[in-house]
């Protein structure tokens, strides 16, 4: 994930990787869009990782930020579709969207390695 979100290579949104906040630490974090994407390994399936969540989540929605909260064996099994939720909520988030040619799902963004 971090490979597509480096650099402003996500359409252009600048996200930080391990970013405090507050009492937290939060995976990737965009402050233009006010969001959060965690990646959660096996660890968070179990019942008390999973109320926890839940917990920081409802929090930093509290505060103004937007969880996606995603898998990694999810993410090696369907990337377009985690990149897609994610153009999608930076698009509903952002107050002046930025232009289609930059969509992770554009031509021209895949030939400049933006995607």
């Amino acid at each position: 994930m971090w490979k597509w979100l480096r650099d402003r290579r996500f359409s252009d949104f600048k996200f930080r990787r391990q970013h405090p906040f507050g009492p937290y630490i939060l995976d990737f974090f965009c402050l233009e869009a006010r969001l959060n994407i965690e990646l959660d390994g096996f660890q968070h399936g179990s019942p008390e990782h999973r109320s926890k969540d839940a917990r920081r989540d409802a929090w930093l929605e509290q505060r103004g930020i937007k969880v996606l909260r995603y898998w990694s064996s999810h993410l090696r099994g369907d990337k377009e579709a985690i990149r897609n939720t994610i153009w999608r909520t930076l698009q509903e988030r952002v107050p002046q969207p930025v232009p289609d040619y930059s969509r992770p799902d554009s031509p021209d963004a895949a030939e400049k390695g933006k995607c």
